[in-house]
């Protein structure tokens, strides 16, 4: 622990087959394997520019550490636990707090290009006041939550991946009088729709955006 804050991503091992299905088709299951690690190497480059900050991985299936600590040496491995999402996260949150991080946010890999700056903003209204910080998501989801306080009711009280996660999340909050606030939104491409949205943003972005998902899209446009 160098830092009083930590930021999680949640991830897991690109395996065809297993991983960003709803994308298949348009790709192959090995294609829809190989984008989603250019996410996540995009993503992981995202939290290094976040300062001050330390920077973890909760990570599955158990027998992926070696995967992880190869592409990311300089993060921390965490082994998400539970049956449900809702359960994962908060254990992986309430860990960090239990080890005196102040305030601690857990966000997903989905969106390359999600600007760095929402997730230094998310600290931002932690450290000013709220007691919450979401990050909402175009499909009613959200792409990171943070806290600095235990928040079970949140996570494990919510149906994930439902178009009402946030609504349902800011329900909860409001019954037990946390205090909110919603960063900008963001979307994840978990759709073919979502990934011509994402080729569409590339083409026009600066070349520092997402550069291993820019290639990736580029070799496979080009070969086919």
């Amino acid at each position: 622990m160098n830092n009083t804050n930590a930021l999680l991503v949640i991830a897991k091992r690109p395996t065809p087959g297993q991983t960003k299905t709803r994308l298949t088709p348009p790709l192959t299951k090995e294609e829809a394997a190989g984008l989603y690690e250019c996410f996540l190497v995009d993503t992981l480059d995202l939290v290094r520019r976040v300062p001050k900050t330390d920077h973890l991985i909760a990570f599955l299936p158990a027998d992926a550490r070696s995967y992880f600590a190869l592409l990311a040496p300089d993060f921390e491995l965490v082994l998400q636990e539970g049956v449900s999402l809702g359960e994962r996260l908060d254990n992986a949150l309430t860990d960090c707090l239990r080890r005196d991080y102040e305030r601690v946010a857990i966000m997903n890999s989905d969106g390359p290009t999600l600007p760095a700056a929402y997730l230094e903003r998310a600290f931002e209204a932690l450290r000013d006041g709220a007691d919450v910080t979401l990050g909402p998501s175009a499909d009613g989801g959200y792409y990171l939550i943070g806290v600095k306080q235990p928040a079970p009711r949140l996570l494990r009280g919510v149906r994930m991946s439902t178009p009402t996660v946030l609504a349902d999340t800011l329900a909860l909050a409001a019954e037990d009088g946390l205090q909110v606030e919603l960063l900008p939104a963001w979307y994840d491409v978990d759709e073919a729709a979502d990934l011509a949205r994402l080729a569409c943003e590339l083409a026009d972005a600066p070349l520092e955006v997402a550069p291993r998902t820019r290639f990736f899209l580029s070799q496979h446009r080009d070969e086919r």
